[in-house]
């Protein structure tokens, strides 16, 4: 069976002419030939300089098929999509002729019209993957719209979390990040977890205020000098237009804080290695990040808020800490309750992740596909 995926994927050229992705996307596709044939990626290719976040993919059986890099939130980028609209709709067409399915994963600038284009216009068979929050309540316009079309949809749709009302053909699905070795690796190094005289926090994310990284640098900072003592370091890893801000905050911390940029998925689970702690005190509007799990699975205990549906995931003194309310003192209380936990407590807490780790499988994903959204 051949699939299309079409998305809002950021690719790049490297300078021997190969293509890379962004690579939460694209490692998700390569497990995908696990169950399809052939794939065909529709997606932007950007000028540029690759970062240091994206990989190739590991087959020539997915075929990268290159769209115009759309979408923003400026006037001019949105007139922009609506002037390419007949074009990607004429490259979309192309490839379904080449293919079984097709996925199309929203919201994205040109979901607004190619939601109804493949509803209306395509017989093939196919799913759309909503990956924001779904309940968002003041979600911009565009992503009302695209959640408006999807729930009068006869296809399936995928969505983060469970809800209130939800349509039957609206099916509640972990995105994907893990392999099993991932699952086994994160078993063997429980126990080392436990082997620490102080404490690493750890955030993998863009380096935004709404993402908290301002709340995570100003908590550490109004510690108090004994906790401050429990805590070795804080590591930051991505980029982002407020990053020498975050750094000039981050000086008279009298904490050591370090921004690692970008790093590649394999050195950002190195991060999660040596790292105890996960914190992302987010007001984002969030669909579940898949950094929670990934972070989860390596034994770090998130300190996370209860954002769209992270708290249908994490609970508090079970399997982490939520914060129902995101401001500096909330903050501070949560890392000083994790500073004290003793090591009974932190090997329970550690050992309720392992449930919920092993939906964000690809070998989970990948069968949940096969028997609930091709059948």
């Amino acid at each position: 069976m051949k699939l299309a995926i079409i998305s809002h994927t950021e690719h790049y050229k490297t300078p021997e002419g190969a293509v890379v992705g962004w690579s939460p996307t694209v490692n998700e596709i390569n497990h995908l030939l696990h169950i399809f044939d052939e794939i065909y990626h529709v997606a932007m290719l950007k000028e540029g300089d690759p970062p240091p976040s994206v990989m190739a993919y590991t087959s020539n059986k997915i075929k990268f098929v290159p769209l115009p890099a759309l979408g923003g939130k400026t006037v001019t980028s949105k007139v922009k999509t609506i002037y390419n609209a007949p074009l990607v709709m004429s490259i979309v067409s192309k490839t379904l002729k080449k293919v079984d399915c097709f996925q199309l994963r929203t919201p994205t600038g040109i979901g607004v019209f190619l939601i109804p284009y493949l509803t209306l216009l395509t017989r093939k068979k196919g799913w759309f993957k909503y990956a924001g929050n779904w309940n968002q309540s003041n979600a911009p316009l565009g992503y009302r719209i695209q959640r408006k079309l999807l729930k009068m949809q006869n296809r399936p749709v995928t969505i983060n979390g469970r809800w209130k009302d939800q349509p039957s053909h609206c099916i509640t699905f972990e995105n994907p990040c893990l392999t099993s070795n991932n699952i086994q690796e994160g078993q063997q190094i429980e126990a080392l977890k436990l082997k620490y005289d102080k404490l690493d926090f750890c955030y993998v994310g863009r380096l935004e205020k709404e993402k908290g990284v301002e709340r995570i640098i100003k908590a550490f900072s109004a510690l108090s000098k004994a906790s401050k003592s429990k805590v070795n370091q804080i590591h930051l890893v991505g980029n982002g237009n407020d990053l020498e801000y975050f750094k000039s905050i981050a000086k008279d911390s009298g904490i050591n804080i370090i921004f690692h940029g970008f790093l590649s998925q394999s050195k950002v689970f190195d991060i999660y290695r040596k790292s105890h702690v996960f914190i992302m005190p987010t007001t984002a509007s969030e669909g579940f990040p898949k950094v929670i799990a990934e972070a989860m699975n390596f034994k770090c205990i998130p300190l996370v808020s209860n954002v769209s549906s992270i708290g249908q995931y994490v609970s508090s003194d079970f399997n982490g800490f939520v914060l129902d309310e995101v401001n500096t003192d909330n903050i501070v209380d949560h890392i000083n309750q994790i500073l004290s936990l003793d090591k009974e407590n932190h090997s329970r807490i550690i050992k309720n992740m392992d449930a919920i780790v092993k939906k964000f499988t690809f070998e989970h994903y990948n069968e949940r596909i096969i028997n609930e959204l091709l059948k």
